[in-house]
């Protein structure tokens, strides 16, 4: 349930100040059409206005048959049709009924057209994103690679939203649109196929892989040697935290992965380099003077500027999907669970719905139900009649960055200039004048340094060896990235919908192409599957690990895995599999390099030990302990750090006080607890003290500074040597150390040393400097007394985790600024919640910026296979985008609970629980 406090203060940095400012106007007038002062509400005309009909009779010329669209109590739609193009004709019309506006946003976000909608504050973000030309590959897709059959559900659902807004004025679609007509004369332009298409590649860009890594790494290298760096990117810990598949091999003969082979040793000659070897051909910081520059920072603040659609990106975020097989299940039929974590939106970025044909034949194949985005066709994760699927990232290593030595007539490669590829994009304004800016691009990529005077010089210090050539005025930074090619994964959506078995299944696997997904099975012959797709690089040379020498023609990628070689499974004799980010397979059998970046597995491995525990000595897994899987939300770090800090001496009684709380605490973070608040504060503060500290201002948090030596003194300091005060550049949302699971194989193995060199921290006026473990452990424990003192108040008796750990859905455009009162109209919650930080009931915050709530399972469902009405789902908020309908935020409270609705699917359950239905007719 919605907390009855306010939020608390979080610290508010100049990027997301600046990103407030340049809302400000729109909020502004926002207030206006709420009412007169910043207390009045929306006039009941003007909201109502553009809520949806879902009863009666609607017109549609387009159609060539009556569609029905039967909604449920929660506003659920399921469509039911006579043919194909008029499913996803419908489809269109009724997502543009309850989510246009969000579409709308969407498309220009992907296009680089934000300009026009808000006018010259996303002049920058707009030339990023032409930059990287999202819009230009999805037309190409559409031109010369999607199906024919594919074009055509694009072209039918695109007539489907068109005829909705067809004849209806901008504030009839949406009341966001009343606000911009008082600043902006925009008008809604007709939906394309390439505008459904363009929505991938921002999922892609948001499911990128190691990117951020790359540029951490690097930057680091300004403060810490190679072997300090390794340490903080340790190997994944394969005995502690069991890969997707426990065999399989490929097969040197046929070139095909076998899931039965049992897996070599391996001789690790194509699995890439070892980390650091990137430019310099040699360890990190090891030349290039002072290492990575801030050069390379301001890319990461570009990077953190972007919309990030799907969620923060990073270690430590992902998704939990798994399957296990009807011999360990309650029902005799497979189970399959999913909740993909990703940024908390409002509107949800799902959006439930059932595409019918009334009489499936070969002419109409489609009897599919499950989430989709609004703004695409057909149905990202759910069931069919056959089958069930789920998806979690890869996290495949598909972008690599290249320093790229440039002058007047083009960049470097093996000695010899080539010239650039270019082209003029133009960025027009909404009450400004339009900008023009040229791309230009090397045979890898987009030359993204272009696109700031800050980066002009990107690469200027970046790590680099003597075989580098003289820098100049430094680097430019071009990337090579997957999405940026023309791919299949359209086709692919539309196959999977309409797969019955496993083979179709992998067949339309084959297509999903970008972003690289995890993909479960299960069918009603009782089968389970995974299949790794998606086009992965393989690499001549070099890890992709740091950005790598664009000069050096052997660093190129020389093509991508076959997909033959992927790795999959079939009816593992396990009985289940379970992905939620973790290694794929032991990198050091498999002869391709998938990543050196997975995640790091604990909710995976505490998943499968949950499996393990209920089906031990013949035990049944029920669909209601699927639920309640998604909601275990044990921490693994405290497993490992609580027994330490409760044999720390204590002797202030107010810091001895709050480590009682430790006392007998079962590591469970529920909202109620004030162990866990406490816990997590301790963690929060021995990251900031052990790491946080000793990394350069381009990693650590906008607003936390810390007193470092000037750039010029060297040694201890003494009275000559003032300190200068330093302070934090990225945002708290993807600042570090994060807190994720990699954190946590960073203090597993210094938890068993009394001294390590990141135990150390200097003094200060209050407290002496720290030599051993337990003397910073003591020192954590006393800064999050202090802390949550200052947050939660004295008395720990009135503490609790969700009070700390807070929930606020914000409208993705006019509710992220402006006054109160204005984003009470737009915004639900607060939301006191459970879970944490790569717990299974991942409600992840980031340890470098504060408590609240940056990503979440972003909807649940369990799919009971062959019982298909004996089903179960919830979405983050609802289904509706229009602010104030009844279905805005409907299924939060529910989704808050861990609990779940019935998902009905059969035609007699669907007509059992609608409360709507609406024809749609020639």
């Amino acid at each position: 349930m919605p907390s009855n406090t306010t939020a608390p203060p979080g610290k508010k940095t100049a990027k997301k100040k600046g990103r407030r400012a340049r809302l400000l106007l729109l909020v502004l007038v926002l207030a206006l059409v709420a009412g007169i002062g910043f207390g009045g509400y929306w006039g009941v005309s003007t909201v109502r206005a553009s809520f949806p009909q879902t009863t009666g009779e609607i017109r549609l010329d387009s159609l060539s048959a009556d569609v029905e669209v039967k909604r449920d109590a929660n506003g659920v739609p399921q469509i039911y049709a006579d043919n194909e193009t008029d499913l996803f004709r419908a489809q269109g019309y009724v997502q543009a009924q309850d989510r246009f506006y969000e579409m709308d946003v969407r498309r220009h976000v992907t296009a680089g057209r934000l300009s026009e909608m808000f006018g010259e504050s996303q002049i920058e973000t707009d030339s990023f994103l032409r930059t990287l030309g999202w819009r230009r590959v999805a037309q190409q897709e559409y031109d010369t690679v999607l199906s024919a059959e594919t074009k055509k559900y694009l072209k039918a659902y695109s007539e489907g939203v068109n005829a909705y807004l067809k004849d209806r004025a901008p504030k009839d679609v949406s009341v966001e649109y009343a606000a911009l007509s008082f600043t902006n004369d925009y008008a809604i332009e007709p939906w394309t196929p390439v505008d459904s298409v363009a929505w991938l590649k921002a999922m892609a860009w948001d499911l990128r892989g190691n990117m951020q890594d790359e540029i951490d790494r690097s930057l680091m290298t300004s403060r810490m040697g190679a072997s300090q760096i390794k340490q903080l990117y340790p190997e994944y810990p394969y005995k502690l935290h069991q890969p997707i598949l426990d065999k399989g091999a490929v097969d040197e003969t046929t070139g095909k992965f076998d899931p039965a082979a049992e897996a070599g040793e391996g001789d690790g000659t194509t699995t890439g380099e070892t980390p650091g070897n990137g430019p310099g051909g040699s360890g990190s910081g090891s030349s290039g003077g002072s290492g990575a520059d801030a050069q390379l920072g301001a890319l990461s603040e570009v990077l953190d500027g972007i919309p990030a659609l799907l969620g923060p990106n990073g270690n430590g975020i992902g998704s939990n999907s798994w399957v296990v097989a009807g011999e360990k299940t309650t029902s005799g039929k497979p189970l399959l669970a999913n909740d993909p974590h990703l940024s908390p939106q409002l509107p949800s970025l799902w959006y439930q719905m059932g595409l019918h044909c009334r009489s499936v034949s070969a002419t109409c194949r489609y009897d599919v139900s499950g989430y989709t985005f609004s703004g695409m066709p057909g149905v990202i994760i759910g069931h069919n009649d056959k089958i069930a699927w789920g998806l979690t990232n890869l996290g495949a290593d598909v972008t690599d960055l290249y320093l790229e030595k440039i002058g007047p007539d083009g960049y470097l490669v093996d000695g010899k200039v080539k010239p650039f590829t270019t082209r003029e994009e133009v960025i027009k304004v909404a009450g400004g004048e339009d900008r023009k800016i040229t791309v230009r691009s090397t045979e890898r990529g987009p030359l993204v340094s272009d696109r700031s005077s800050e980066l002009e010089t990107v690469g200027q210090k970046a790590p680099v060896g003597n075989a580098a050539p003289d820098r100049g005025t430094g680097y430019g930074v071009s990337l090579q990235w997957t999405a940026l090619q023309p791919g299949k994964s359209m086709d692919a959506i539309f196959a999977l919908d309409r797969a019955k078995d496993f083979t179709t299944f992998r067949a339309a696997a084959k297509n999903f192409e970008v972003p690289s997904q995890n993909l479960i099975y299960a069918d009603t012959e009782g089968h389970i599957g995974y299949q790794s797709p998606g086009k992965i690089p393989q690499r001549t040379k070099g890890d992709g690990t740091l950005p790598a020498p664009g000069w050096d023609s052997t660093y190129r990628w020389k093509g991508y895995i076959p997909f033959e070689k992927l790795p999959y499974e079939f009816d593992p004799a396990r009985g289940y599999i379970v992905t939620a980010n973790q290694a794929v397979i032991d990198q050091k059998t498999y002869p391709d390099l998938l990543t050196k970046d997975w995640g790091y597995g604990s909710r995976s491995q505490r998943i499968n030990d949950l499996i393990e525990s209920k089906t031990k000595d013949g035990g049944k897994i029920s669909p209601d302990d699927m639920r309640t899987m998604q909601t275990d939300n044990r921490s693994e770090i405290a497993t490992l750090l609580n027994p330490l800090l409760l044999k720390v001496d204590i002797s202030d009684p107010y810091v001895r006080e709050a480590q009682k709380l430790l006392e007998g605490w079962d590591y469970t973070q529920e909202p109620d607890s004030a162990a866990a608040a406490y816990f997590n504060a301790v963690w929060r503060n021995v990251l900031k003290l052990a790491f946080g500290d000793k990394l350069p201002k381009e990693l650590r948090a906008e607003g936390d500074c810390i007193n470092v030596l000037p750039a010029e003194a060297t040694g201890p300091v003494d009275e000559q040597n003032k300190l200068v005060r330093e302070c934090g550049e990225r945002d708290p949302d993807s600042a570090q150390p994060d807190g994720g699971d990699r954190w946590y194989e960073v203090v597993r193995p210094l938890l068993k040393q009394e001294k390590s060199e990141w135990w150390t921290t200097p003094g200060n006026r209050t407290d002496p400097a720290t030599e051993t473990r337990d003397q910073l452990l003591a020192r954590a424990m006393k800064d999050a007394r202090w802390e949550l003192t200052a947050k939660l108040g004295k008395d720990i008796s009135t503490w609790s985790w969700g009070r700390l750990h807070q929930l606020t859905l914000k409208n993705q455009t006019l509710g992220t600024a402006g006054p109160g009162a204005v984003q009470q109209l737009l915004n639900r919650g607060p939301w006191n919640l459970g879970g944490g930080e790569a717990a299974v009931d991942a409600t992840g915050w980031n340890a470098a910026g504060g408590y609240e709530v940056i990503w979440v399972p972003s909807m649940r469902m369990v799919v009971n296979v062959g019982d298909w009405d004996k089903s179960r789902w919830v979405n983050l908020t609802g289904a509706s985008g229009h602010a104030f309908h009844s279905n805005y935020t409907d299924q939060t409270d529910t989704w808050a609970k861990g609990e779940l609705y019935d998902w009905a699917y059969g035609k007699a359950a669907v007509d059992a629980a609608a409360k709507e239905t609406l024809v749609l007719r020639p």
